[in-house]
């Protein structure tokens, strides 16, 4: 029996502010490359914010080591999320960055396809599929311009598959989270498993690949890997791993394609980028998506 609700506008109201904080992520990330090397950056902070989270479930008095039949699929949650990582920075080096933030924006399709097939209290109607389908169609309208001017080429190929399976890997984890006893336990430990797991991989990786590390730790440099580790990976996937314990994923999920155009919309502000009206336009489409998968049903 599935016990999540339907989001409502409080849940609605976090999931755009998750959004906004996941899209400003990308100007982050571009302010710590100068200084730290990519992987070593997700292994820092999912490290950082790990110790957070045991900090925070401390202080609330709870265990995240109780034996509760959970380390099985936790670890292997943690493996997927360290996967997806390494498949967007390893993918980054093959093609452009809008090419893999359209890629990796396939996830929902893959997350809602799996719940739906995994999960009974999650199946979704036409209805919910065309709003999916419209929504990633704004996703790709409003990329269209940054994915073109350049000829296809092999290499250019690789990179888009691995944001492909970046999105698989990522889907994967949201199905596995709702479909195992993983979603029987808190928030904090779910989010645990993944960084702890990310951290372990990621830190020795980024010496084995040979990475500079920190290279230059000036201000900016270390106030951006901090807002990656304090607001992204512990406050807001805390905050997002709490609304999948709560309310049905599929709802939930299509609200990440709000976050390329907020990191669009960021890189308007923040660095000078134009907006162009098929911007404007690709936004309504995400909006109109969106408002189709959450939409309450009829009542008969």
């Amino acid at each position: 029996m599935n016990d999540r609700l339907a989001p409502g506008p409080a849940a609605f109201a976090l999931m755009v502010l998750l959004c906004a904080i996941w899209g400003m992520q990308q100007v982050a990330i571009k302010l710590t490359l100068p200084g730290i090397s990519p992987v070593l950056q997700v292994g820092l902070r999912s490290g950082g914010a790990a110790l957070l989270v045991a900090l925070f479930a401390r202080l609330r008095g709870s265990s995240l080591f109780a034996a509760d039949g959970s380390a099985r699929p936790g670890l292997l949650a943690g493996l997927l999320f360290a996967l997806e990582f390494a498949c967007i920075y390893a993918g980054l080096e093959h093609t452009s960055a809008s090419r893999m933030v359209v890629f990796l924006y396939t996830a929902p399709c893959f997350t809602v396809l799996g719940l739906h097939w995994f999960v009974p209290g999650e199946r979704i109607g036409p209805r919910h599929g065309f709003g999916i389908a419209l929504a990633f169609a704004g996703i790709l309208l409003a990329f269209a311009e940054g994915m073109g001017g350049r000829a296809a080429t092999a290499d250019y190929w690789i990179g888009d598959a691995l944001g492909v399976l970046a999105a698989i890997f990522w889907a994967a984890t949201t199905v596995l989270i709702r479909a195992t006893g993983l979603a029987r336990i808190s928030a904090a430990k779910v989010l645990f498993y993944q960084l702890t797991v990310s951290a372990v991989i990621m830190l020795p990786l980024s010496f084995l690949m040979g990475e500079p590390g920190i290279t230059a730790p000036t201000a900016p440099v270390l106030l951006a890997l901090a807002y990656q580790i304090v607001i992204v990976a512990f406050i807001s996937y805390l905050t997002w791993f709490w609304l999948l314990t709560r309310y049905l994923a599929s709802r939930l999920m299509v609200f990440s394609f709000l976050t390329p155009l907020f990191g669009v919309a960021f890189g308007v502000i923040l660095l000078g980028e134009r907006m162009s009206a098929q911007f404007g336009m690709a936004a309504l489409m995400v909006v109109a998506g969106i408002v189709l998968v959450n939409a309450p049903e009829r009542s008969r």
